[in-house]
């Protein structure tokens, strides 16, 4: 596991090394695989990582591990069109592996190193009901976050606003997310029925989605706020909940692979489909709408996530 996220960090980072003799679209694309397989590696690996390494703190850190994804995302999506506007391109993709050359320094002098175990990792849960349960949650609500991420700032320029005031909401968004991921690490321990947080979770995103339908301009700063909030601890918890149900690393990995592989694939068709109805209608409402009834079925699928009577078979 510590090499196997040792590869992903050094992956990532020739990804974005590269990109400053980029030079076509083919080899941008080729980096952005390369990206892509080792994001795909480290977060595969990490969960059973934090399993091992301190059982009774993971969910601790699998909370501040997701809300530094949320916080990396948005502090390199802030910088990269400045730095694009002073350096060019090439320099603003490629600054990029600075981070992650820091990250792998860190990494390797700081944490413990520990050897996966020879015994090798379980076959994927897909036999287990309750498995699919858990890819299905974490898609829909990772779609909520793609979905309100790539669509947001359309939906205040189509009603009047400029640019650089949807990128603000965008912005303040992504501090909202940020600060509840970090209350969620804060306190998870605490929260030992996870489905507790899940509604509060759920219910804030409700009535983000209810108001950027119904008042999306007088209430501006409001709804994004709560749709902040509720998206960027809905993300956390939805792995801690999975993470929940393993009982060592070796399930950690295989339970994570399985939800994680499935979930994004979902989470990737809530903004697809939601342009495919921007071109039928001229009109985000219709997928807001469709996410209301996606987190509608999350409270539903919710209910079940007992710490007591829900498991996953191995």
């Amino acid at each position: 596991m510590y090499i196997g996220i040792l590869v992903g960090l050094l992956a990532i980072a020739l990804s974005c090394g590269y990109r400053f003799f980029a030079d076509s679209t083919l080899l941008l694309l080729l980096t952005s695989l390369i990206g892509g397989i080792g994001i795909a590696i480290i977060q595969t690996l990490m969960p059973a990582y934090l399993k091992r390494i301190s059982p009774d703190n993971a969910s601790v850190f699998m909370g501040l591990f997701t809300t530094g994804i949320m916080a990396g995302a948005a502090i390199s999506a802030a910088i990269t069109s400045p730095l694009e506007g002073a350096f060019g391109w090439n320099i603003a993709l490629s600054i990029m592996a600075i981070p992650v050359i820091l990250a792998i320094i860190l990494f390797s002098s700081g944490m413990p190193h520990i050897k996966s175990s020879r015994n090798g990792y379980l076959s994927l849960p897909i036999k287990s009901k309750n498995a699919w349960l858990l890819m299905l949650f974490f898609g829909i609500g990772t779609g909520a976050y793609t979905l309100v991420l790539a669509w947001l700032p359309l939906n205040y320029t189509q009603l009047g606003w400029s640019r650089n005031a949807s990128g603000a909401l965008l912005s303040i968004l992504t501090v909202a997310e940020v600060i509840s991921g970090t209350l969620i690490s804060i306190f998870i321990k605490k929260l030992t029925d996870r489905r507790k947080p899940l509604f509060v979770t759920l219910s804030l995103i409700l009535v983000g989605l209810i108001l950027l339908i119904y008042i999306p301009s007088k209430l501006a700063f409001l709804t994004v706020i709560i749709l902040g909030l509720g998206i960027g601890a809905l993300f956390p918890l939805s792995l801690i909940t999975a993470l929940d149900y393993a009982s060592n690393a070796k399930q950690a990995v295989t339970l994570l692979a399985f939800v994680q592989g499935g979930g994004y694939l979902i989470a990737s068709a809530f903004p697809f489909m939601a342009g495919i109805l921007i071109d039928a209608s001229s009109d985000l409402t219709g997928a807001w709408v469709g996410m209301i009834v996606g987190i509608l079925l999350l409270f539903a699928m919710c209910k079940k996530f007992s710490p007591r009577n829900f498991m996953v078979r191995y």
